[in-house]
């Protein structure tokens, strides 16, 4: 039995292989799969060549089932971002069947909120490592949702949309400025994330938005990876600022910053102007513009800052002779004492209870921790303000908006030389949005297929649960021993950490451990590779402790903005027992993400993969090597088998259903036939006894003795019942004029009807009407064959009437026959002869001279 399935594996290996093989033959068409769900066999490799193939012939985008796969170009594509772009896809009847774009996504998630799918909320969830160009996505989808959500708008509130869609984007400029920075992986990397709603009234119109930001990276402020830089806004100062305002600054030409390593690289992003432009539509006037840079170039200054040990132990630091310029430079641009300031960093204050202070020296370790925490906490504070202010300027009344579109841009997955908290936070923000992928679609999807009766072999997908329970794990996890660590009341202990993590996690399959190396550490198997963490200083960051002194020193500040900043700040965080509280840097990081989450779970997500094709940068250089790790790591091609077996059992479910429909279709569709045709013959029933019984009742009302005025008034009813039925059914009657008249007929008996002049013979002149309206009449009929016709001869023939006095015959027309709808060109004559009620009596007597009874009545009134 085990060499059978071995050789039957073995069969199916070769045959797959030969697939393979022969797909790749035509490598001329590889570039025209826009969705690989077409590509037969769906493999690694095919999958790959595909991408590649499309990238060599700078085709970007292609999709992936449900999801987007975006490569980054790393350099500009003409027009493949322009407004006429965005106005072709937008106007699209069907925009999936146009090219693959990033627009495609936006369309389909705005045509969602139009036509209120529920759940009507959309996410755009936009992933990928550092670098792939997440960031450039998300800015391409704000421009897309300001153009069309704006463009319908009436003429009345343009100015107002305008104004909003501005403000919009204004914000991008303003929170990468102060938020991303050059990396070796990406010259604008972000440094913290965010998620921004964009807020839809009723008619779908763009009314505001908001931002929620997660886990800046402030560490960058004061310590900048080897070949990093710090924050883009730094430099932008450096080369942006006029001379009054590098005086203002205290910042020469010639300075040189500790916290601005390479500085004399020039990028892109290194664009002032377009800051401070964007600071002025959002409102941010020159008065708070001068305060945040002159809070920005004191951190600059404050960089420059070295200690010395002092030459007796028990007395603090000294500062090194050059740095005392500095000092003085940054206490004068962040507006508080010097003294108190370098106190501040080189004294520690320590109290016991309610007994007085006690002022201990800081070591040079210390003085140095020290400057860098005030540096760290005013940058915090003054982008969380920045963000705060953008919030109050672009978002609107929860009055005026009931939908919205979010769009989520986090930190890629990051794997460097050295990896410490900052990493493990950012990397465990990747782990829970694939496992929203996963949960979402690679197995939500295939459990909606068996629930649908599909016949379906689950697809295998790399499910991350395991890693996430390892670094979330409760009771037991990563983070929760750091905040456990961080509650005892002593120093951080590396190796004992580590020592801790083993003993407690050895059985997670997640976790593991170089045992040659030095330094205290601990391996991650993240869904997107394994990544080292160090120890050495985990827990210090991860309490992220601020001295008092430092709070009271910054809430003293003559500076209105500064002072703003943190007065309201605890400065010794007691809560109301007066207990110290300790809120770790994962526990509130960790809050916000599930906050994150439930978000995410309430909308409809629709998924863009972003790809790094090197990790050069290098523009249109595809590696083959690190594509198909990002391939795999984020489950790429498990995606697309799903889609494409789902595809194709769905359109088998199609063409069955189709057919049950058809043969549902022509039953129902017999049935309706059936009830018309019976309808039908039912009205056409009532209508021929209705003409009977008024010919009955016009017999019998002539036979009646009754008195003469009665009669006349029962006889013109019934005739004009006849000869309104007769118009409604004109069709079955022919009527025409004799071509010949007595003239002394036409002399005695002429009753011209119409005042046009010259006769035209009309097709079936009811009889009835004529009968009601006349004396006497000479009448040719001819009947079609309806009964009806038959009864009103057959009465004028009746015994009553004597032989001779009418004439019943068939009647061939020469001249035609026209319609009784159509509008009479000529005068219509009836010519009268002999009254058919003459013999309205029971016994008239026609020989008399004069005329009387009825007969006299009938004449008078005609």
């Amino acid at each position: 039995m085990k060499k059978s399935g071995l050789a039957h594996r073995k069969s199916l290996n070769d045959s797959l292989e030969g697939e393979v093989k022969a797909f790749l033959l035509d490598e001329g068409q590889l570039h025209t799969y826009d969705d690989l769900t077409k590509v037969n066999p769906v493999t690694p490799t095919t999958v790959l060549k595909c991408l590649q193939a499309r990238y060599r012939a700078k085709v970007f985008y292609t999709h992936a089932g449900c999801t987007l796969v975006a490569l980054n170009p790393f350099q500009p594509v003409p027009d493949l971002y322009s407004l006429d772009v965005m106005k072709e896809y937008h106007c699209a009847p069907q925009p999936q069947e146009s090219k693959p774009h990033i627009f495609i996504v936006a369309e389909e998630a705005y045509r969602n909120v139009q036509g209120q799918v529920e759940p009507v909320n959309q996410s755009l969830v936009v992933s990928g490592e550092s670098g792939a160009g997440k960031t450039w996505t998300s800015r391409c989808l704000m421009k897309y949702y300001a153009t069309v959500a704006a463009s319908s708008s009436l003429m009345k509130s343009q100015d107002t949309v305008e104004r909003i869609e501005k403000r919009v984007l204004d914000s991008n400029p303003i929170m990468e400025a102060f938020g991303n920075a050059c990396t070796l992986r990406n010259s604008n990397s972000s440094r913290f994330g965010k998620y921004i709603q964009l807020q839809l009234n009723r008619s779908q119109l763009l009314v505001g938005a908001s931002v929620q930001t997660y886990l800046l990276e402030k560490t960058r402020v004061a310590g900048q990876p080897a070949n990093e830089r710090n924050f883009h806004i730094f430099y932008q100062m450096m080369t942006g600022g006029s001379d009054e305002q590098r005086r203002e600054w205290k910042m020469s030409h010639d300075q040189r910053f500790a916290w601005l390593p390479n500085a004399e690289k020039t990028l892109e992003e290194d664009c002032f102007d377009e800051t401070v432009e964007a600071m002025v539509h959002l409102g941010i006037n020159a008065e708070k513009q001068g305060h945040i840079f002159r809070i920005l170039a004191g951190l600059l200054q404050l960089g420059n800052v070295t200690f010395c040990s002092a030459m007796d132990e028990s007395q603090p630091c000294d500062l090194e002779e050059k740095s005392k310029d500095f000092m003085h430079r940054c206490a004068s641009l962040l507006c508080v004492p010097v003294e108190e300031l370098q106190t501040c960093l080189r004294v520690r204050t320590l109290r016991a209870g309610k007994q007085s202070a006690l002022f201990k020296p800081c070591s040079l370790a210390d003085c140095s921790v020290r400057r860098d925490c005030l540096a760290k906490v005013v940058y915090a504070q003054l982008f969380e303000w920045l963000v705060t202010f953008i919030n109050d300027s672009i978002c609107a009344d929860n009055s005026t908006w009931c939908n919205f579109i979010g769009l989520l841009d986090v930190y890629g997955f990051e794997c460097f030389q050295f990896n410490n908290l900052e990493q493990l936070c950012i990397n465990y923000a990747n782990e829970k949005l694939q496992q929203h992928f996963v949960a979402h679609y690679l197995k939500a999807q295939q459990e909606e297929y068996v629930s649908e009766g599909l016949e379906w072999s689950f697809v295998k997908y790399q499910d991350n649960q395991g890693c996430l329970d390892l670094i979330e794990g409760i009771p037991i996890g990563v983070f929760s021993l750091l905040n456990e660590e961080c509650l005892l009341n002593r120093a951080s202990d590396a190796k004992q950490f580590r020592v801790r993590l083993e003993k407690e996690l050895s059985d997670n399959g997640s976790m593991s451990w170089d045992k040659f190396s030095k330094q205290p550490h601990f391996t991650v198997a993240h869904y997107a590779g394994k990544v080292s963490y160090q120890i050495e200083g985990m827990m210090e960051k991860n309490k992220d402790p601020v001295p008092p002194e430092l709070i009271h020193l910054l809430q003293k500040s003559e500076n209105p903005l500064l002072h703003q900043l943190f007065a309201d700040r605890d400065p010794v965080g007691q809560g109301t027992r007066g207990l110290r509280q300790v809120v770790t840097v994962v526990s509130k990081f960790k809050n916000s993400l599930e906050n994150l989450m439930k978000i995410l779970h309430s909308t409809t997500p629709h998924y863009t993969r972003c790809i790094k094709p090197n990790t050069d940068c290098r523009p249109l250089t595809f590696k083959k090597e690190e594509v198909i790790m990002q391939l795999e790591a984020c489950g790429i091609v498990e995606t697309i088998h799903i889609s494409a077996a789902g595809d194709l059992q769905t359109v088998v479910l199609s063409i069955s259903s189709l057919e049950l429909l058809e043969e549902h279709r022509s039953r129902v569709c017999s049935q309706r036939a059936f009830s018309i045709q019976c309808c039908w013959h039912r009205h056409k029933q009532r209508r021929r006894h209705a003409m009977r019984r008024a010919v009955t009742l016009i017999q019998a009302g002539k036979y009646r003795s009754c008195d003469c005025s009665a009669f006349v008034l029962v006889l013109q009813a019934l005739m004009d019942s006849l000869a309104e039925a007769e118009l409604d059914d004109a069709e079955d009657l022919q009527e025409a004029m004799p071509t010949e008249l007595d003239p002394i007929l036409r002399a005695r008996g002429s009753v011209q009807l119409s005042s046009i002049q010259e006769p035209v013979m009309v097709r079936g002149w009811p009889m009835g009407l004529a009968l009601a309206s006349a004396p006497t009449i000479t009448v040719s009929m001819t009947a079609t064959g309806f009964q009806k016709m038959m009864s009103v001869m057959a009465c004028l023939n009746g015994h009553c009437f004597r032989s001779g006095d009418y004439k019943v015959e068939t009647n061939q027309f020469k001249q035609g026959v026209a319609s009784i709808r159509a509008q009479p060109r000529g005068s219509i004559k009836l010519h009268y002869q002999r009254s058919p009620l003459l013999y309205a009596d029971l016994h008239p007597d026609h020989k008399r001279d004069g005329v009387t009874g009825l007969n006299q009545i009938l004449l008078e009134s005609t």
